[in-house]
C-alpha cells in the first residue's frame, strides 16, 4: 500500500456535515455529504447544485474527481452531470456537487445524505508540440463506434 498524501479540508457555510471518509479499507473514493439546511427534492429531469460544505487544498500533481454514487444512480437514477467533476489543486472554494434525477420518481436529499464520491487522481501536465503530420495508427481516424458494436 502506498503512503496517503495529506488532503488539508476546512468547514464552510453554516450546515457542518461529517468530513469525507473512505467506507471500507479498499475504497477508491472519499464519500461526500450533502451541506442542507433542509431537505431538497429534485422532480425527475431537474438539476441542483449541493453544497458539501468544504473546501480542500488538494496538492500540487493531483486532482479530486467527483464521481456519481453507484447505488444512488442505480436505486433512484440519481448521477451527476459532469461527471466526473475535476477539483483542480488550486481551487479553494467550497465543493459542489452538480446532481441530477434522471429517474422517474421525485428524489429527496437530506441534510448529511451521501451524495457523490471524491477520488484524489495523480495529473500529468503535456507539453504541447505542433507538427505537421501524426504518426499513422491501424485505427487512424475512427471515431464513435469505428472499433466494432462489441
Amino acid at each position: 500500500m502506498t503512503q496517503p498524501i495529506e488532503l488539508r479540508v476546512v468547514r464552510v457555510g453554516n450546515v457542518e456535515t461529517p468530513l469525507p471518509a473512505y467506507q471500507t479499507a479498499d475504497a477508491a473514493g472519499l464519500d461526500l455529504h450533502a451541506a442542507l439546511e433542509a431537505p431538497l427534492t429534485l422532480a425527475p429531469g431537474k438539476r441542483a447544485l449541493v453544497p458539501t460544505g468544504i473546501a480542500l487544498a488538494i496538492p500540487k500533481g493531483y486532482e479530486g474527481q467527483v464521481r456519481p454514487r453507484s447505488g444512488l444512480a442505480l436505486r433512484h437514477g440519481v448521477t451527476l452531470l459532469n461527471s466526473p467533476g475535476t477539483i483542480d489543486a488550486d481551487y479553494r472554494g467550497e465543493v459542489k456537487v452538480l446532481l441530477i434525477n434522471l429517474g422517474e420518481e421525485p428524489f429527496t436529499i437530506r441534510p448529511g445524505d451521501r451524495i457523490a464520491q471524491l477520488v484524489i487522481a495523480k495529473v500529468e501536465r503535456a507539453e504541447l508540440v505542433l507538427v505537421t503530420e501524426l504518426d499513422a495508427t491501424e485505427r487512424g481516424a475512427g471515431g464513435y463506434g469505428s472499433t466494432g458494436t462489441r
